[in-house]
């Protein structure tokens, strides 16, 4: 059966056309979670508490937020960030899975405008790795996190919720 070529540039234009929604729905990401795990270190319990919400379709940022705590018997450190921190996101499709890189664009302002005073590192990047249906959060962000050096490292299951806790 011989076919028109203005039938087979259509079709050629439908399968470019969904092949680049599959990869647009690849780059999104829409989710939220709530974690939290006790542990002993150095012969003292600690609790870690991680919540938060990302909505990102590739570079572009709909909300994030991210609220990380590390309590001890004697007192708790905590770090957060959000849209109001002047976000920036990059993102990266590879075979097996998106990586987006989240960093502050101005990080000095972002840290004056929460009140911290004193010196730390002005750096912030925060890698979200999706693989499946895990969601490695991997951050060096110590700009916003006060006393505490950095975010908590965790991973997250996307289908069912649950959390580990990378050590």
């Amino acid at each position: 059966m011989m076919i028109s070529p203005r039938a087979a540039a259509l079709a050629l234009l439908m399968t470019g056309l969904s092949a680049g929604t599959t990869a647009a729905s690849a780059q999104q990401l829409d989710t939220r979670f709530s974690c939290s795990a006790a542990r002993s270190e150095m012969n003292e319990k600690t609790i870690y508490a991680d919540s938060g919400e990302f909505r990102l379709s590739g570079d572009a940022i709909e909300a994030f937020r991210w609220e990380s705590s590390l309590f001890r018997s004697t007192h708790g450190f905590d770090c957060s960030i959000d849209m109001d921190d002047g976000l920036q996101a990059e993102v990266r499709d590879e075979t097996s899975r998106v990586t987006w890189r989240v960093s502050l664009k101005n990080a000095a302002e972002a840290r004056f405008q929460r009140g911290y005073d004193f010196g730390r590192r002005l750096n912030c990047t925060i890698r979200l790795e999706r693989e499946g249906d895990s969601l490695n959060i991997r951050p060096t962000c110590p700009a916003l996190c006060g006393s505490r050096p950095n975010f908590t490292e965790l991973s997250v299951n996307l289908k069912t919720g649950t959390c580990r806790y990378d050590e």
